[in-house]
């Protein structure tokens, strides 16, 4: 009965304890995040006339850096777009970084820069909110500037 008693201590210890860690790794204040993105795929699924138009999807697949961390890729990201006229398109996006995902929804007019909202995240980035602006940096191989304005 002892070992029992003493089974069930620890393990509501180990509970508690884990409990604690998962709430404290969540983001408890606004934050800004700024890494660098490289185009890894990009390809576009013309479902209409010839040239780009409403129904047309482009899905653009990217590594994510940030070179005061290391060099090599810290992360990858899956965006899909949907065009919605010629140039205007609707698109969604996840960026997978080391302690969770952030993810972001918009209206996009041109790739060069853009602003889309943060709607959410998981794991550190659990219920955040914001924005997320992407400027070109360069574009062959197409690299972006990005920026997360956080918000809990």
């Amino acid at each position: 009965m002892r070992k029992l008693l003493l089974l069930a201590g620890v393990l509501l210890g180990f509970g508690l304890i884990t409990g604690s860690v998962t709430r404290t790794q969540a983001l408890n204040g606004p934050g800004t995040i700024r890494i660098t993105s490289r185009d890894l795929h990009v390809s576009l699924d013309n479902n209409g006339p010839v040239g780009r138009g409403a129904g047309d999807v482009l899905v653009i697949r990217q590594l994510l850096y940030n070179k005061s961390i290391r060099r090599q890729a810290i992360g990858h990201a899956d965006i899909v777009c949907t065009f919605t006229g010629p140039k205007s398109r609707q698109c969604n996006g996840t960026y997978f970084l080391p302690r969770g995902k952030i993810v972001v929804s918009g209206s996009v007019l041109y790739r060069e820069f853009q602003e889309l909202a943060v709607v959410g995240g998981t794991n550190i980035y659990d219920n955040v909110r914001g924005s997320m602006t992407a400027t070109m940096l360069s574009r062959s191989p197409r690299r972006e500037l990005l920026v997360f304005r956080l918000t809990v």
